[in-house]
């Protein structure tokens, strides 16, 4: 049985010295399954892991989600739980949301003073938005049909424990593209014998930047960004193709549309202008984070309730969320939860000196049970 305090931390150290990539997450689910099966939960396995608490005779239910897998980073950390996993480590925090709600299981399956169904769910493979469908597709709703869902991510630099979110939209959605330049390649002396494949490329890149600064209206949100430049030249050799990857962000399908209609127009004409062929391609792997109304309420009369500092109406974040696909099937709320400003605690997500804060821990675990109180009291309305 995981106590409140040292057990936990000892818990997310231990997870976070042995961190997973998403979809190879086998040790981590075994350690949640036998975790939540001690509990007394009903505990079910496929792509990520279910536990079922039921108290009363409520018939709502609500979801709450833990993400388990960890990026593919070289942790440059110095603490005594630096990854064990050579190129592998938890650079976002997923190993503290997995503690966070093994905790919070612990306390309510010790003292169910709720009245309805908790659904525990522990998600794989967050950070390259497939872990959600694949749940999704294995039935997890049809098996556990939920009422409404929640979410927790920690925000370094924002003060320790400090609750934020807002109803409407809550995280960018996220569009990886391609933009293929075929044009003909040279001699590094006579480049007016070809087409440099780099030249057309530059001023595609540079046009690009236009979309969000002269195209979009300035307060959209949108975010281009082209990641990679990729040719076949070498020394002295003038490249004749060229390949651009990158991703755009936007908080609307209708602006995910509009980014994608002129970046066709930009790649086109520039193309057309050096007579050199262009293809262009996309894959939006996230979609918008939406979060209701509804929830969102209870987050900030859960927040008020476990003495967390709360921000209302936060602004949206720019990064994108594999919860959407869950906030797109039943009401939901993501939210962020401050994981202080000091050392490790206040580096970037995704740095390879960043850490979770075990101060958070408890404060977390305090935060979803009063959440589920909340939403599933033994006496009164729902909100």
């Amino acid at each position: 049985m995981l106590d409140f305090d040292g057990r936990l931390v000892e818990l997310r150290r231990d997870l976070h010295r042995h961190p997973e990539l998403g979809f190879q997450e086998a040790r981590t689910k075994t350690i949640v399954a036998t975790r939540l099966r001690e509990l007394g939960l009903d505990v079910h396995e496929g792509a990520g892991v279910v536990g079922v608490l039921r108290s009363g005779d409520g018939n709502r239910a609500i979801g709450l989600r833990a993400d388990m897998d960890a990026l593919p980073i070289t942790e440059t950390s110095v603490h005594d739980h630096v990854s064990q996993s050579p190129g592998v480590m938890h650079a976002c925090g997923h190993d503290g949301h997995t503690a966070m709600l093994l905790g919070a299981a612990a306390q309510l399956a010790g003292d169910p003073s709720f009245q309805g169904t908790v659904v525990f769910i522990f998600q794989p493979n967050e950070e390259h938005g497939l872990g959600a469908r694949a749940m999704l597709d294995e039935g997890l709703l049809a098996q556990f049909p939920l009422d409404e869902i929640y979410a927790i991510h920690n925000l370094p630099g924002a003060p320790l424990g400090e609750v934020s979110t807002r109803a409407g939209i809550i995280c960018n959605s996220e569009t990886l593209f391609e933009i293929a330049v075929h044009g003909h390649g040279g001699h590094a002396s006579m480049p007016q014998t070809g087409v440099d494949a780099i030249t057309v490329g530059a001023e595609i890149v540079s046009a690009l930047q236009t979309i969000v600064a002269r195209k979009l209206p300035p307060a959209c949100g949108a975010v281009v960004s082209v990641t990679e430049f990729v040719t076949d030249g070498q020394r002295n050799v003038l490249p004749g193709h060229a390949v651009l990857k990158g991703d755009f962000r936007a908080r609307s399908p209708h602006d995910r549309a509009e980014i994608e209609r002129f970046m066709h127009q930009i790649a086109t004409g520039i193309g057309s202008a050096h007579n050199v062929r262009t293809e262009v391609s996309f894959d939006t792997q996230f979609v918008e984070t939406i979060n209701a109304a509804g929830p969102a309420q209870a987050v900030y009369r859960a927040a008020e309730a476990a003495n967390c500092p709360l921000i209302r109406d936060r602004p949206p974040m720019s990064f994108s969320e594999d919860f959407a696909q869950f906030a797109a099937e039943v009401p939901a709320c993501f939210l962020l939860l401050g994981n202080g400003k000091d050392g490790a605690h206040g580096q970037p997500l995704h740095a390879s000196d960043y850490d979770f804060n075990d101060a958070l821990l408890p404060i977390g675990r305090a935060f979803w049970v009063a959440l589920v109180k909340d939403r599933l009291p033994f006496h009164g309305g729902v909100a």
